[in-house]
């Protein structure tokens, strides 16, 4: 069995930061790439980034030099770091693992707005 539980959304003004935490737990492979999508309403969920066990990184164009990503292998835990947030963020975020299977968290919801 294999628990991804996303924790630090919610709510936050236009220029704002968040920083989301994926904790994972069970029986997946310290090798998996971990990453984060985000999916609007009405839209396909999208990439936001990505991050190997070796520290390789990409990202979604809309978010370069905006969010990044790291991993804490000892804690099992992924994060993203998420600066100058724009309204056009909002959407729900979701951990993804991968190890040849995917696994997903449950999303947590980012809302950014006056």
């Amino acid at each position: 069995q294999v628990q991804l539980v996303e924790s630090g959304g919610g709510l936050v003004q236009p220029g704002g930061s968040l920083r989301l935490s994926c904790a994972a737990s069970g029986s997946i492979s310290s090798r998996a790439t971990m990453g984060w999508y985000c999916q609007a309403p009405g839209k396909q969920r999208e990439l936001v980034a990505v991050i190997t066990s070796a520290g390789y990184t990409n990202y979604g164009d809309s978010v370069k030099g905006r969010f990044s990503i790291s991993r804490d292998n000892a804690k099992n835990t992924v994060y993203l770091q998420m600066n100058s947030l724009k309204p056009e963020d909002t959407a729900v975020y979701y951990c993804n693992a991968f190890d040849g299977r995917s696994y997903w968290g449950q999303g947590t919801q980012v809302t950014v707005s006056s």
